[in-house]
C-alpha cells in the first residue's frame, strides 16, 4: 500500500479522464434516432382530471 501513497495523484488523474471521457460519449447519443430505428411512439398523455378542469372553465366563460 505504500505504492498507493506515492502514486495517488495517478489514480486520480485516470479517474479524471474516465469521468471526461464518459460525458463526451454521452453528449454524443442521439436518443431520437434510437427511439426512431426503434419504432417506439411516445404514450398518448390523457388525464381525465385536466378535462373535466377544463370543461368547468369552459362553461365558466360562456355565461
Amino acid at each position: 500500500m505504500e505504492w498507493l501513497k506515492d502514486y495517488w495523484w495517478i489514480i486520480l488523474i485516470f479517474l479524471a479522464g474516465v469521468f471526461i471521457n464518459t460525458i463526451k460519449a454521452l453528449n454524443k447519443l442521439n436518443f431520437k434516432s434510437y427511439i426512431d430505428k426503434k419504432g417506439i411512439k411516445p404514450i398518448l398523455y390523457d388525464d381525465e382530471d385536466n378535462n373535466k378542469i377544463k370543461r368547468v372553465e369552459d362553461k365558466n366563460k360562456s355565461d
